[in-house]
């Protein structure tokens, strides 16, 4: 059989590597919020509407529109959206606008988004 490359063939703990990062580790809770954040992002409608979104501050409506789906199937990806603090929303008049939550959601976004271009 063929031996993975990719696995480690030694018994050697690095002590100081290991304690550094011991030390760094953040808690459970945090870490835990950090992979709900991400999960959030793995689906596919909500990462179009996040696309959208970092394009333009928009309605229901018009991301409907842009999606050719349904204003109810956007509003509950909105409403998942805006629960998790990815998407915040400003009334206009009788109008609501979606716009990402601020520049760190922008910001992971576009480098996600960058990441996998350069990828291709």
């Amino acid at each position: 059989m063929p031996k993975n490359e990719f696995v480690c063939d030694c018994n050697i703990i690095h002590k100081e590597i290991v304690e550094d990062t011991l030390k760094k580790m953040q808690d459970d809770e945090l870490l835990i919020k950090l992979a709900e954040f991400f999960k959030i992002l793995g689906d596919t409608t909500r990462v179009k509407i996040l696309y959208a979104l970092d394009q333009n501050a928009m309605c229901v409506c018009d991301i409907a529109n842009v999606l050719g789906m349904s204003k109810s199937s956007i509003s509950h990806q909105l409403s998942t959206l805006r629960r998790s603090g990815i998407v915040k929303c400003k009334k206009i008049g009788k109008e609501v606008f979606y716009e990402l939550d601020d520049e760190h959601v922008q910001e992971v976004f576009e480098v996600g988004f960058e990441h996998i271009e350069h990828r291709r």
